[in-house]
C-alpha cells in the first residue's frame, strides 16, 4: 500500500483499490510507515558517556553509594543513575556486600561432638502421595506421627539411629542414654552433644543427663539450622535414600527397613566428605 502510494496514487483511489473506507487506509497507511521507521529512538534520554557509567560503577562498588547520593555528586538525575545501576548488576547495595565464608568444621577425635536433632514422619497404612501423586487417595487420615531421632558422630559420621513415638523431654533424654551407651559399646565417649533449642533438649532433665555423665550441652544460636548442619544433612539422606526411597506399603514397613539403611550407610556407604571411606573405617582411625 505504501508502495502505491510512493507512486503517485492518491487516498481515495488507493481506497477504491483496496475496497475500505479512506478512513481505513488513512490508518494501515500509518501502520507502513511506522513500520519503514527504525524501531530504536534517535536519542536517549539517559545515554551517558562511558567515562560517567565508569563514575557511576566506581561510587556504587568502591564507596556503596545509595543512586540518590551518586545522583548528587555527578549532578544527574536520580532515575538515570538507577537505570544505569540496575543494567551494571549493582541495583541493590545488598548484592555488593561480601557473603561470610562458609567456615567448615571437623573434629579430630569420635565422641568429641555429638549432634542431635529430630525429624517428623507421617504414619500411614498406604503409599502416600509422593508415590502415588493424588493427594486425597494417598492420605491415611488419623495414622498420626513418627519421630525419628538421629545422633551422629562430627568426626566419623557414625550414626545411631531410632523411631519413636514423641519428641517430648523424656523421650529425648532417653535417647541420648542409649546413644551414649551405643557409643560407648564402640568405645567411643561423648564429650559433648549439640542440639537445637528444642523444648526437649532444653528440659531439666536433658540437662541434667549430660551433667551427670560430664558432657557438656551446646545449643545452637536461633534461626541458624547450619551450625547443626551434619545433623541436618544426615537426615536429608535419611529422607531420600530412606523414608522415600521406594513405595513403602506402610509406615511399619518403612520403619523396618530403617535398621538395615542405617547399618548399610554406617558400614558400606562410601561418605564424600571422609575420602570415600564409610563413618565405621573412619571411626576405627578416630577414636
Amino acid at each position: 500500500m505504501s508502495a502505491r502510494r510512493r507512486e503517485g496514487w492518491s487516498v481515495r483511489e488507493i481506497a477504491e483499490a483496496a475496497g475500505v473506507s479512506v478512513r481505513t487506509t488513512y490508518k494501515w497507511l500509518g501502520r507502513d510507515s511506522a513500520q519503514d521507521r527504525p524501531s530504536r529512538a534517535k536519542r536517549l534520554a539517559n545515554r551517558l558517556a562511558e567515562p560517567v557509567i565508569a563514575e557511576i560503577a566506581r561510587l556504587r562498588r568502591e564507596h556503596h553509594l545509595t543512586g540518590a547520593a551518586i545522583a548528587r555528586r555527578l549532578r544527574l538525575k536520580r532515575s538515570t543513575v538507577a537505570g544505569w545501576l540496575k543494567r551494571l548488576g549493582i541495583g541493590r547495595l545488598k548484592l555488593l556486600q561480601e557473603k561470610p565464608p562458609v567456615v567448615r568444621y571437623e573434629r579430630e577425635r569420635a565422641g568429641e561432638l555429638i549432634h542431635l536433632d529430630t525429624k517428623k514422619l507421617a504414619r500411614f497404612n498406604k503409599v502416600g502421595h509422593r508415590i502415588s501423586g493424588d493427594r486425597r487417595a494417598g492420605r491415611s487420615e488419623g495414622a498420626g506421627w513418627d519421630f525419628v531421632h538421629v545422633a551422629i558422630d562430627d568426626a566419623s559420621r557414625v550414626a545411631f539411629v531410632e523411631i519413636l513415638p514423641d519428641e517430648k523431654k523424656e523421650t529425648a533424654r532417653d535417647f541420648l542414654d542409649r546413644a551414649m551407651r551405643w557409643f560407648q559399646r564402640k568405645g567411643v565417649r561423648i564429650e559433648r552433644v549439640m542440639t537445637d533449642n528444642g523444648g526437649c533438649y532444653k528440659a531439666h532433665m536433658f540437662r541434667d543427663l549430660c551433667r551427670d555423665r560430664g558432657v557438656k550441652h551446646i545449643r545452637t544460636r536461633p534461626y541458624t539450622p547450619k551450625t547443626n548442619g551434619k545433623a541436618e544433612r544426615f537426615i536429608q539422606t535419611l529422607l531420600r535414600e530412606w523414608a522415600y526411597a521406594r513405595p513403602y506399603q506402610s509406615s511399619g514397613r518403612r520403619n523396618a527397613a530403617l535398621a538395615p539403611f542405617v547399618d548399610r550407610y554406617n558400614h558400606k556407604r562410601p561418605h564424600a566428605s571422609l575420602a570415600g571411606q564409610s563413618p565405621a573405617y573412619a571411626l576405627s582411625l578416630k577414636r
